[in-house]
């Protein structure tokens, strides 16, 4: 079957895709996104989360036959055109919040969408948002100072 979407602000078109496929295999391997991650493939990690019409989801859950006619963002549209890093992205940087970077793209889709909706969350909120994405390489205080540091920086910080 044919699947046509918007990837990251973008009319797309994928061909041949079987009803059983991901999502995540069709973005990495069909599209050439491999920001999204393949990790556990049962939605318990987070590191595959997209945004599907502004909810974030975990792509390697999503059939691919689902998102026709609909809007995928991925973290490879969080930069602006000429490749500028976003508030979060920027902020993950200089927090030092990227180790091993297997979670970070789920991370910061995450975050993104909570900062869109919550200019100005609290450390619950925080913890909340990012409840679904896993990540072995730290105890997760540097990741809340990221969120914290890009809410602080777009002027409506906690």
């Amino acid at each position: 079957m044919r699947v046509t979407f918007t990837v990251n602000g973008r009319p797309q078109e994928a061909d041949d895709v079987w009803e059983g496929e991901s999502l995540l295999y069709v973005l990495r391997e069909r599209m050439g996104l491999p920001g999204s991650k393949n990790a556990c493939e049962q939605g318990e990690c987070g590191s595959c989360t997209v945004r599907l019409d502004g909810v974030p989801v975990c792509s390697c859950l999503v059939a691919a036959g689902q998102v026709q006619g609909r809007r995928v963002d991925t973290v490879e549209g969080l930069a602006g055109e000429d490749g500028e890093l976003s508030a979060i992205q920027q902020a993950f940087v200089d927090a030092g919040a990227v180790q091993c970077g297997f979670c970070t793209p789920g991370l910061l889709v995450a975050a993104d969408e909570l900062l869109e909706h919550n200019p100005s969350p609290s450390d619950g909120d925080i913890r909340e948002a990012l409840s679904g994405n896993l990540c072995r390489c730290t105890g997760y205080e540097k990741i809340l100072d990221a969120v914290r540091l890009a809410a602080a920086r777009t002027g409506q910080g906690v």
